[in-house]
């Protein structure tokens, strides 16, 4: 307030400046002279806040201050003076006086002491310190007050003793203490110190509640006069000021003083005052409007309902007040209105237009009104973030508790239907359908959602006020299309102003409705409906997928399917409303249109609603934990929907009754798409594949039906089909409607085959081929044309393996008879083969069980039929010569790209290099004798028409290859159909552990990884063929082990492997114009191609180690060894680590102890320091193997005389050590770390004296030297 203070608050200070002096600073001083301080000065501080009645009405309000100033400054030095005039005894008596001081020491006249220190606790910011100090205040002062009505001569009183009070003051019958704590407790509720409003008006309340003797018109008069604001009073001052007569008023309304003067007097005029000072104190400042309405609320509900017209609604002003609120939008007469006609149910004029008359709910909520209430609804926005008072009433009214919540159960088969075609309503419950309608249209989407930002917000707060009153079937008006064009709008931009806003509504939303299947549906079909089914993606959040995951139970789930079925039919779903952005922004708004965000695209395809009702069905089964018979029946009320939608369509009309299964099924009006009809049989083929994978074992033994839903569907399949105004979604050919014919049949057979099988193999099999028929049918259907050939080989298949040869076809007879006819597996293969390339996911899974229950089976011609496909590249042989230009140009590419490094990245490398890699792990011409003649060796005879012959597939992305500039689709999808082929070679490893065959699959897998070009540049492709070999061979427990295994097969391996994991990273000139990413993935991929031969030994040494060969035996593998050993040492380009060669000593101690002699030479002799230094750790770990740090008795002289056996040759070894020390100093502790090892082993054994004598006099010198304590320390045990 700065150094312009308010005279009123100047008096108020100077009086509480004595105040606190007395009872802080406990500075006391006798009583008469005490009482003629206080009488001095609260007589000017009469003087100078007179009563405006003792005021000539001459004296201007400018003059008036001037007094007051001159006033506050005599007061103030006076004080000072009266401070320095006390004598320092005075400080010192006070500290033994009790600090509450009274304000007047009236024992000579008769009258009790008053304490003035109460007013001080009155601003405490503890509510129990104010309450206190108000009952303390009152308890005094009704004391004060009773003495002073039993005087007889109060005259003597009033010349004795005034503080602050004036003759003419209103309070005449009040005693002066008690005229001076309603003065004081005025100012006080206009001071915003601490809590002082708060217990201030808490003491003014009960004081005027207590004391009868306190008149309401003089109480009203001093409100005014004390509070009065004036010209020179700018900011927080007038706001002060303001607050304080409206705290005033509520503490006088508070206090039931009005309504005891109504009670005694009907006819009294106070509260027409009252109401007329509080309208007129509202009307003065926006931010007082509210609570002067809340205090008149209060107020208005303790008076009769006979006293409202009278006193309130035609009160000065009140009148005026309604009428004009309309136009300057005022929310708060409103408010008044409604509250005033909620509690007393009278139609009044005085209202004006603000509220409907005669008053009922629905003229309340009809278009007409609440469009002309519509400024009053806007400007509740000026108490943001709260939300206005008015709404919770209007709320309130437009869904009374009697709603019927039980409407919801009711109706739950009904559920959001449109109304009129909904079940019967009652007259009030279709009224307040209409009224929420309305007032969402108007009030929500027609007027708030229109607006700026700060409107959108009160929207949907007012919209989070509604839902926990709004019955389920509500959902679809509130949350309407403008409502959810808003929130998406919104959400799509995270820098939005409203984000946060929208973000908090929906988390509301999402709470609301977490607990109840009936509310999750209608929010998640309002979404994706007003949407056009795009909720999730335009508004990247992850909403509708969440909703849509959280049913848990099967009342849930069949409730959902119905309303997604529901919105799949109905024609009505797609709104024809524009998402023009002036619907849901305003004109400031950051946020551009829908439709201009071409990513976006939300009015596209009118389609998208379907597919995502498609796409959602088969999805509620994925985190659905039901029992197998409860999720039976959602998987069958899904099929049903798929099948009727997706495969057939009616000849007449829309809907057509099946007698036979007692339902009526329904199609759209409009037909529906092809494209939805495949996504309908692919999202059917995906339900029956998921429902295979979770079924229960097929066991009868219960006696009832199974649940096979692959049973049920080709039964409803076969029902619709013979309806005759059923057909088919597309005309098929004759050869497609003989194959769906052939497979109806053969899945009946196999279906009363493996009912009859019980739980033996066989049924798993026929299970398997059941389920690969049914999703075939579909796919005939799905793609008419490509699958009738390899229906009828399935077909064929399955009776071969199944059927008695009686019940063979003649078609297929003399081929299968034929004694050059093909194996069954070697057909099925095939088969298999030729329907993965092109099927889907759901086909694919069905192939890959049928291909797990029958590999045991398969031949080692088809097995290598599968392999020769991963080996496969679409690059020509290199000594064929090109057909045409095109073939020219694709060899040049790749021998341009061979230029650049031998060991490039998989889709580059030198050719020659690049052969012999692929040669490395093919295996010798033995391991070829053990497979059939045709193997991949033979492949680079074949011209093109043999390789037609091998895969149909693989001839069609041959053609495909010529026909194209690069062929790079024919490479990815070659790329693709290795894939899968490698998933079918993964369950056979995984199926036949441990035979012959995983020797085979290994070397064919090898190959291909090693040969960039089988690559086709998939790294993925690459990472597969790894995986595959690192889980299902390297680390599978299970060795081949079948003596048809020759040990000179597993030798050529050995040697291949041993040579590939030698060979070293070379580098061309022109490698040197490469870039760091393409150097770097050569090196990691020559880096997993050493590993992979690293792995490839230590297997294949694991296999041979099983087979308990004898040494003789071994003799070649040995040899192999050795060679390897020999270059390590001698050779530059080796590229062999000693980790390997020392985890092959580890994993095999037999080829450790056969090269020790060699070694020991060979390290001691080594040309390089740094190769004599590594090998090192290879000495010591085939000694470990040999001679223990700390031999038992039991192999104590064993040890001893494999040791002595090698001493010459580790004293040399020694020697040289010693002799040619490393510079280095982390070879030297190499060094000392593999001598001090060794001389522990000899004194172990004993044989320090017989090494000693090896090592020779001249070499001691230098072990002196250069191994100090660990040479001497052995020579003592000599």
């Amino acid at each position: 307030m700065g150094s312009k203070k308010r005279s009123i608050n100047s008096v108020e200070e100077v009086v509480e400046g004595q105040t606190d002096l007395a009872a802080d600073n406990t500075v006391s001083m006798p009583s008469d002279k005490k009482s003629k301080m206080f009488i001095k000065t609260d007589a000017q501080m009469g003087d100078g806040v007179a009563a405006p009645s003792s005021v000539p009405s001459s004296i201007k309000p400018m003059e008036r201050k001037k007094k007051r100033k001159q006033l506050d400054k005599e007061r103030r030095r006076s004080v000072l003076e009266n401070e320095e005039s006390q004598p320092k005894q005075m400080n010192l008596e006070s500290k033994r006086n009790d600090a509450w001081e009274p304000v007047a020491s009236s024992s000579t006249i008769g009258l009790p002491e008053f304490h003035i220190s109460v007013f001080k606790d009155l601003a405490s910011a503890n509510s129990s310190v104010r309450e206190s100090a108000v009952e303390t205040l009152v308890t005094e002062l009704q004391e004060v007050q009773k003495a002073y009505d039993r005087l007889e001569n109060k005259d003597l009183v009033e010349g004795v003793l005034k503080l602050e009070a004036q003759k003419n003051d209103g309070l005449d019958n009040c005693a002066s203490s008690l005229r001076y704590a309603v003065r004081r407790l005025i100012r006080g509720v206009s001071s915003s110190r601490e809590c002082a409003r708060q217990g201030f008006a808490l003491g003014l309340t009960a004081l005027v509640a207590t004391i009868p003797s306190i008149k309401v018109d003089s109480l009203l008069k001093l409100i005014v006069d004390l509070l009065e604001v004036t010209s020179s009073m700018k900011g927080q001052e007038v706001r002060d000021c303001l607050l304080g007569r409206l705290f005033a008023y509520g503490a006088l309304a508070r206090s039931d003083r009005l309504i005891k003067e109504w009670f005694s007097d009907k006819d009294t005029l106070h509260i027409k005052e009252f109401m007329s000072a509080i309208i007129s104190l509202a009307a003065k400042k926006r931010y007082l409007q509210e609570p002067a309405v809340s205090i008149i609320l209060e107020f208005v509900g303790k008076l009769p309902d006979e006293a409202l017209i009278d006193h309130i609604l035609e009160a000065p002003g009140i009148p005026e007040w309604f009428q004009e609120a309309i136009s300057v939008g005022n929310p708060d007469a409103l408010l008044l209105a409604l509250k005033i006609r909620e509690k007393s149910s009278i139609d009044s004029t005085s209202f004006g237009e603000l509220l409907p008359n005669p008053f009922s709910s629905s003229k309340l909520f009809s278009a007409d009104y609440l469009s002309s209430i519509d400024n009053c609804l806007k400007e509740s926005t000026f108490c943001q973030p709260r939300v206005h008072c008015l709404w919770p009433v209007l709320v309130n009214v437009l869904l009374p508790d009697t709603v019927l919540q039980a409407e919801d159960v009711a109706s739950i088969s009904n559920s959001f239907k449109k109304y009129k075609k909904g079940r019967k309503s009652s007259s009030s419950e279709e009224e307040i359908v209409k009224n929420v309608q309305c007032f969402c249209e108007v009030v929500i989407e027609g007027s708030l959602l229109l607006s700026s930002h700060d409107r959108k917000h009160l929207a949907l707060d007012v919209l989070l006020l509604l839902l926990p009153r709004l019955p389920s079937s509500f959902v679809p008006i509130v949350l309407s299309y403008k409502l959810v064009q808003c929130l998406m709008d919104i959400l799509s931009t995270k820098d939005s102003w409203l984000y946060k806003v929208v973000q908090h509504f929906l988390k509301e939303l999402l709470d609301w409705v977490s607990n109840d299947d009936v509310r999750r549906i209608a929010v998640i079909v309002a979404f994706q409906k007003h949407s056009n089914g795009k909720f999730d993606c335009v508004t990247k959040t992850k909403t509708v997928k969440g909703l849509v995951a959280d049913f848990k139970t099967e009342t849930g789930c069949m409730l959902f399917v119905q309303n997604l079925i529901n919105l799949f039919l109905d024609e009505g779903h797609a709104s024809e409303e524009p998402s023009d952005q002036s619907q849901t922004t305003d004109e400031n708004s950051e946020i551009g249109s829908i439709e201009d965000k071409d990513s976006i695209g939300i009015m596209g395809n009118a389609d998208f609603l379907k597919s995502w009702v498609i796409e959602s069905l088969p999805s509620v089964l994925k985190h659905l934990k039901l029992d197998p018979e409860a999720k039976f029946r959602v998987q069958k009320e899904i099929l049903k929907f798929l099948a009727v939608q997706g495969l057939f369509s009616a000849s007449l009309g829309n809907e057509v009754t099946s007698f036979e299964l007692q339902e009526k099924f329904r199609w759209p009006k409009a037909a529906t798409s092809i494209a939805l009809c495949r996504m309908c049989i692919e999202q059917l083929q995906s339900l029956l594949a998921n429902a295979q994978k979770v079924e229960e074992p097929r066991s009868l033994a219960n006696g009832l039906e199974p649940n096979d839903l692959g049973c049920y569907f080709m039964h409803f399949f076969s029902t619709l089909r013979n309806i005759p105004s059923v057909s088919l979604f597309r005309t098929v050919s004759d050869e497609d409607e003989q194959a769906v014919k052939k497979l109806q049949e053969m899945d009946s057979k196999l279906y009363k085959d493996e009912r009859n099988c019980g739980l033996s193999s066989n049924a798993n099999k026929l299970h398997a081929l059941r389920y690969l028929l049914i999703l075939l049918v579909l796919q005939v259907l799905l793609r008419p044309g490509e699958f009738c050939d390899a229906a009828s080989e399935l077909i064929i298949c399955c009776k071969k393996a199944f059927s008695a040869p009686d019940d063979l076809d003649s078609s297929g007879e003399d081929e299968l008879d034929n004694d050059a006819a093909p194996e069954l597996m070697d057909v099925l293969v095939d088969t298999l083969l030729s329907l993965l390339p092109q099927s889907s996911a759901p086909m694919r899974s069905a192939i890959e069980q049928v291909f797990k229950y029958f590999c045991g089976d398969v031949t080692d011609d088809g097995l290598l039929r599968m392999l020769r496909i991963i080996k496969k590249d679409l690059k020509p042989a290199r000594h064929q010569e090109a057909s045409s230009e095109n073939d020219d140009d694709d060899l040049l590419g790749i021998e341009e790209d061979e230029d650049i490094d031998e060991a490039e990245t998989a889709e580059t490398a030198e050719s020659d290099e690049q052969s012999e890699d692929s040669e490395a792990v093919v295996g010798s011409e033995g391991a070829d004798k053990e497979l059939p003649e045709d193997s991949d060796d033979s492949d680079g005879g074949m011209d093109d028409d043999a390789m037609f012959r091998m895969d149909t597939y693989l001839a069609q992305i041959f053609k495909e290859k010529k026909n194209q500039a690069g062929g790079e689709t024919a490479q990815s999808q070659l790329v693709v159909f290795k894939l899968r082929v490698l998933s079918l070679l993964e369950i056979y490893l995984h199926e036949n552990r441990g035979k012959p065959q995983v020797l085979t699959v290994y070397s064919k897998l090898a190959q291909a990884f090693v040969n960039p070009h089988t690559m086709d540049g998939s790294e993925q492709l690459g990472q597969r063929i790894w995986s595959i070999l690192q889980k299902k061979v390297f680390k599978e427990k299970k060795l081949p082990k079948d003596e048809s295994m020759q040990l000179s097969t597993l030798e050529s391996l050995l040697e291949k492997n041993l040579k590939l994991a030698s060979k070293p990273f070379k580098r061309k000139k022109s490698a040197s114009t490469l870039s760091k990413k393409k150097l770097s993935g050569s090196l990691n991929r020559h880096k997993m191609i050493v590993s992979l031969a690293q792995n490839s030994t230590y297997w294949i040494l694991k296999i041979i180690e099983a087979r308990n060969f004898s040494d003789a035996e071994l003799q070649g593998v040995f040899d192999l060894l050795q060679a390897v050993l020999v270059g390590y040492f001698d050779s530059k380009k080796s590229q062999i680590k000693s980790g390997f060669l020392k985890e092959i000593f580890r994993r095999n101690p037999r080829i450790g102890h056969q090269l020790f002699s060699l070694l020991l030479d060979k390290c001691g002799n080594a040309k390089s320091d740094f190769r004599r230094v590594e090998a090192l750790d290879l000495v010591i770990e085939v000694l470990k193997s040999q001679v223990p740090m700390n031999p038992s008795e039991s192999n104590w002289d064993a040890s001893k005389k494999i040791l002595k056996s090698h001493l010459q040759s580790l004293s040399h070894l020694i020697e040289r050590l010693v002799t040619r020390m490393p510079e280095k100093k982390l070879r030297k502790t190499e060094v000392h770390k593999f001598c001090d090892k060794i001389f522990q082993m000899i004194s172990t054994l004993d044989l320090t004296e017989a090494f000693l004598r090896c090592l020779g006099p001249d070499a001691r010198p230098s072990c002196e030297s250069q191994l100090g304590p660990l040479f001497l320390k052995l020579k003592k045990l000599e």
